[in-house]
């Protein structure tokens, strides 16, 4: 059996896929391994390290989301076009 795609078509795991994948999943993972956040110290602005960190991740959350957006948003735009050299 080959492993080759026909023309026009893409394989269904590329690196953009798979990279939007970890930027989803970097938030997640840091988030569920509590034991390196829970802390006092160091304070930030008299806050303990447990609530700014926690608070730090989420505009960080946001921006891993926003890049995993924007590289499955390449992909596709990728696979619409070998779609439509495909086609002709």
């Amino acid at each position: 059996m080959s492993s080759e795609n026909p023309p026009g078509v893409l394989p269904a795991v590329t690196p953009a896929r798979v990279l939007a994948g970890l930027c989803l999943a970097v938030p997640v993972v840091v988030m569920l391994w509590v034991s390196s956040y829970t802390k006092a110290d160091p304070e930030l602005g008299g806050v303990p390290f447990f609530y700014w960190y926690q608070l730090m991740w989420v505009p960080v959350s946001a921006l891993f989301t926003v890049a995993a957006y924007l590289l499955i948003n390449r992909d596709e735009k990728a696979r619409k076009a070998a779609r439509t050299a495909g086609e002709q």
